[in-house]
C-alpha cells in the first residue's frame, strides 16, 4: 500500500501586534492580530522529517514585529503585502503566502473637550480586517470588516414563505432585524487608497442596512452588495455573512399584559445564517 502527502502548509497564528507612533503632539496607536500561513514544497519535513526547507513558526512572528518596526505599517492591505513579499523570499520552498491581519479599533479619549494625546478607549463598530495571497504574479488583496453588530426596531417583516407540516412560524411584517456583518470585498485596479475605501464602503453598508423595507434578510444583503458595487468602482465583489440575530416577542399574555411590539426575548441560538456574493456582471 502507497501514500502520498496531499496539500499541506503551516504558519504562524495570533501574532498580536501594537504598535505606538510617537509624534510631536500626541501618539497614534495601532492594534493587529496578525496570522501567517505559508504553502510550498514541504514534503520532506512531512515524509522524511527533514526540516532543512522549513522556517520556524517563531521566526515568522519575530520577522512580523520588526518589518513593523522597521517601516510605517500604514494601510494593513500594504502591511499585509510587504509581510507576504518577506515571506515568498524568505523560504527557499516557498511558493505561497497568505496573511490575514484583523485591526482591532482604538479612539481617542476627549478630555476638555479636545481630543487627548495619548489615552484611548477601545472603539466599536466593526473590526477592519485584510487578507493578502503573495505567489505569482501580483498579491490578491481583500478587505473586509467584522464582528458589525447592526439592528433596527421596525420596516423588517418575514411572509410568504414555504410551508409545510412542520412550519410552526408565524409570519409578520414588524420585526426587530439585527445581525452581526461580516464581509469581504475584492479590488480591481491599481492606486487604491485602502483606508478611505474601507471606511466609506463600510459608510455605504450602514446606510443600505437602514434605508429600506427588508423583505428577508437575503434581500437586504443583496440590496447592501448593489449599493456597494454602485458607489465604489474600485470593488469587483462583496460577499456577506450574516446571522439572523433573532428578537422573539415575548408572551405577556399570561400576565393579563398586552405586548404590543414593546418586549422582546434576544436569543444566541438556533439563529439563521443567510451568506451571499454580489459582483459585477460579465460582459
Amino acid at each position: 500500500m502507497s501514500f502520498v502527502l496531499g496539500e499541506a502548509g503551516y504558519g504562524k497564528s495570533e501574532i498580536r501586534l501594537v504598535k505606538v507612533s510617537r509624534r510631536p503632539g500626541g501618539h497614534d496607536l495601532l492594534d493587529l492580530t496578525v496570522d501567517v500561513g505559508l504553502e510550498g514544497d514541504f514534503d520532506a519535513a512531512y515524509t522524511e522529517g527533514d526540516n532543512a526547507g522549513l522556517l520556524a513558526t517563531d521566526t515568522m512572528r519575530n520577522a512580523v514585529y520588526a518589518l513593523a518596526k522597521e517601516h510605517p505599517i500604514g494601510d494593513i492591505e500594504s502591511f499585509g503585502r510587504r509581510v507576504a513579499e518577506h515571506f515568498l523570499l524568505a523560504g527557499p520552498g516557498v511558493t505561497r503566502a497568505r496573511v490575514h491581519i484583523v485591526e482591532h479599533a482604538w479612539d481617542r479619549l476627549e478630555v476638555g473637550g479636545r481630543p487627548h494625546e495619548h489615552a484611548f478607549q477601545r472603539g466599536s463598530g466593526g473590526n477592519r480586517v485584510a487578507t493578502v495571497i503573495a505567489g505569482e504574479g501580483e498579491p490578491l488583496i481583500e478587505a473586509g470588516i467584522d464582528d458589525l453588530l447592526v439592528l433596527k426596531t421596525t420596516a423588517s417583516g418575514w411572509e410568504g414563505f414555504l410551508r409545510d407540516r412542520y412550519t410552526s412560524l408565524a409570519e409578520t411584517s414588524d420585526r426587530i432585524l439585527a445581525t452581526i456583518i461580516t464581509a469581504r470585498w475584492s479590488y480591481r485596479g491599481p492606486d487604491i487608497d485602502y483606508g478611505e475605501s474601507w471606511r466609506e464602503v463600510r459608510k455605504t453598508i450602514l446606510e443600505a442596512f437602514g434605508d429600506h423595507y427588508s423583505p428577508s434578510v437575503q434581500f437586504t444583503l443583496h440590496h447592501m452588495g448593489k449599493a456597494v458595487l454602485s458607489a465604489h468602482p474600485e470593488i469587483e465583489r462583496i460577499s456577506f455573512s450574516l446571522p439572523n440575530k433573532h428578537h422573539l416577542l415575548y408572551d405577556l399574555g399570561r400576565f393579563g399584559l398586552e405586548n404590543e411590539n414593546e418586549i422582546f426575548q434576544p436569543t444566541d441560538e438556533p439563529y439563521g445564517l443567510i451568506e451571499g456574493t454580489v459582483e459585477r456582471a460579465r460582459s
